[in-house]
């Protein structure tokens, strides 16, 4: 019909433009969805413990659960945090032994004696997690929310592996052992815990002299400031810390050593010693010789017929003429 309009047919097709529009709508929602869904099972090896917390959009960040050691894949929400935790017995070790040590380089901790001698002290502290699920709360409350320094100089979260574990260790639980080290060895006079340290004392004027204190064994004294240790530790630690966070701890005292320029002055002690020891062997044995000889000549003054009997053992092989009594000796001629 001339002048009629024609009616547009509905198309099957999608404009290219809202197709690429509902694709990007379906990425922005799909994958946060997919990711939150498969993220939200965790479980733990038989030697992690794992705190969770809630991480929703529309959740708040408080502990959700605890997930015990070994366990199977558990639910934990959508977008939860997990923090894992050690749970088997751990260690802390001071060493100069460098790379062995919780701090790069040498780590040892010096304190003083009692009678001012700077004394490097190495050892171990053996310990645990405590897993009580209320103390573990409490400990991610606490330490679970902060940073720490490593030895790299970077800062982590004490859930953040080795290195983070290493750093909360470095800077909450080692001023502990140090603070009882102090208060340990400062009972003790530097002989009484290293027994070459005996050899040496030190005077009003500063320099360094022989003495002779006798030097004595100091295994029982290392045993006594090693129960001290861990006596105190336990309590000063959870002092320290609120909570009895760590326990079954046991510090194993390793070694003590003394200053470079202490050492040194032992090592020229006992070199001077030595020194003494050989000179007084040397004059007991010319003692010795001499009384021996004074000895045999007055065997020989009481019976002259002996000297002659030992002169004639003392003379060459193939003497063919000897006079006693005279210089004369004969030896054969060819």
């Amino acid at each position: 019909m001339a002048g009629s309009k024609k009616i547009p047919r509905p198309s099957g097709r999608i404009s290219r433009g809202k197709a690429i529009a509902a694709a990007v709508v379906l990425l922005v929602v799909a994958v946060p969805t997919l990711n939150g869904f498969f993220g939200s099972f965790e479980r733990t090896t038989g030697g992690e413990v794992a705190v969770v917390r809630n991480g929703g959009m529309l959740d708040n960040n408080k502990i959700r659960q605890i997930i015990d050691p070994g366990s199977g894949m558990t639910w934990i929400g959508w977008w939860s945090h997990v923090h894992k935790y050690p749970a088997q017995q751990r260690f802390y070790t001071i060493t100069s032994d460098s790379g062995r040590g919780e701090r790069a380089g040498v780590d040892v901790v010096t304190v003083p004696s009692s009678d001012g001698v700077n004394m490097g002290i190495e050892g171990t502290l053996y310990f645990n997690l405590n897993l009580d699920h209320a103390t573990l709360r409490r400990f991610d409350d606490r330490f679970g929310t902060r940073k720490f320094t490593g030895a790299d100089g970077k800062t982590r979260y004490a859930y953040d592996g080795d290195g983070g574990w290493s750093g909360f260790l470095d800077q909450i639980v080692r001023p502990v052992i140090e603070n009882d080290l102090r208060t340990q060895i400062n009972s003790f006079r530097c002989a009484e815990l290293v027994s070459s340290c005996a050899l040496v004392q030190n005077n009003a004027g500063g320099k360094q002299q022989q003495t002779s204190l006798k030097v004595q064994s100091n295994n029982a004294n290392i045993a006594k400031v090693q129960n001290a240790i861990n006596t105190s530790l336990e309590q000063d630690l959870q002092q320290t810390l609120g909570l009895p966070f760590l326990t079954n701890l046991h510090f194993n005292l390793a070694r003590i050593t003394l200053p470079e320029q202490v050492q040194q002055a032992v090592d020229s002690a006992q070199a001077a010693f030595a020194k003494v020891t050989e000179s007084q062997a040397q004059v007991a044995q010319a003692r010795a010789e001499a009384e021996a000889n004074r000895a045999r000549q007055e065997g020989y003054n009481k019976c002259p017929t002996c000297a002659d009997i030992e002169k004639l053992k003392a003379l060459p092989k193939g003497i063919t003429v000897y006079a006693p009594g005279s210089d004369r000796v004969a030896l054969p001629t060819r």
